[in-house]
């Protein structure tokens, strides 16, 4: 009978099978970049499998895509011997696309300038509309307080002068006698 495994023994067990999973990710996809002639670059392999950059570059799996990128080379070499007999008509046509590539790009940068300017513009004009209409409407508030404000100062001078006239009549109303004092209220009564 063969002893129960130990947790620590299951573990060890299942990152192995993970690693020798992740390195066949790794090499099959090195393989089917190859098959379909993209470039082969330790950051394209990592991300296309799914693993750490880590991982790529771990012995075992860096010579496989340091072999894969040698031959990518060599093809890249004898294409371009290829190229050379290719035929004019070829070339001529890459440089057409080339020149017409190069000035949509700048058709392409200038419309963009243009967008940005356009849009600047309608945000000024939205902003200056919008602070017209504040300024209109802060100024006819300070008017409406001015106003408030003449009307409360009359009101104080009003008040003012009669509290000024009792304050006067109270005064002469403190050396009168009581005698003087009734009457004179009898002769307003009369009056």
């Amino acid at each position: 009978m063969s002893e129960p495994r130990t947790p620590a023994q299951v573990l060890g067990e299942a990152r192995q099978q993970d690693s020798r999973t992740k390195r066949a990710r790794v090499l099959s996809v090195v393989d089917q970049l190859l098959a379909d002639d993209e470039p082969v670059t330790f950051t394209g392999v990592a991300r296309a499998a799914n693993v750490s950059h880590w991982l790529v570059y771990a012995d075992g799996v860096r010579e496989h895509v340091e072999a894969a990128r040698r031959r990518q080379a060599r093809g890249v070499t004898n294409g371009a011997r290829t190229g050379a007999r290719e035929p004019a008509g070829w070339k001529v046509e890459k440089q057409l696309l080339q020149e017409d590539n190069r000035r949509l790009r700048q058709e392409v940068e200038r419309l963009k300038g243009a967008v940005r300017r356009s849009l600047g513009q309608q945000l000024d004009q939205i902003g200056a509309a919008d602070l017209g209409t504040r300024v209109d409407e802060l100024t006819t508030e300070n008017h409406r307080l001015q106003e408030e404000r003449d009307k409360a100062l009359a009101r104080v001078k009003e008040l003012t002068e009669q509290l000024s006239e009792v304050q006067d009549d109270l005064g002469s109303a403190r050396l009168r006698t009581p005698n003087e004092m009734i009457f004179e209220v009898i002769g307003s009564l009369r009056g």
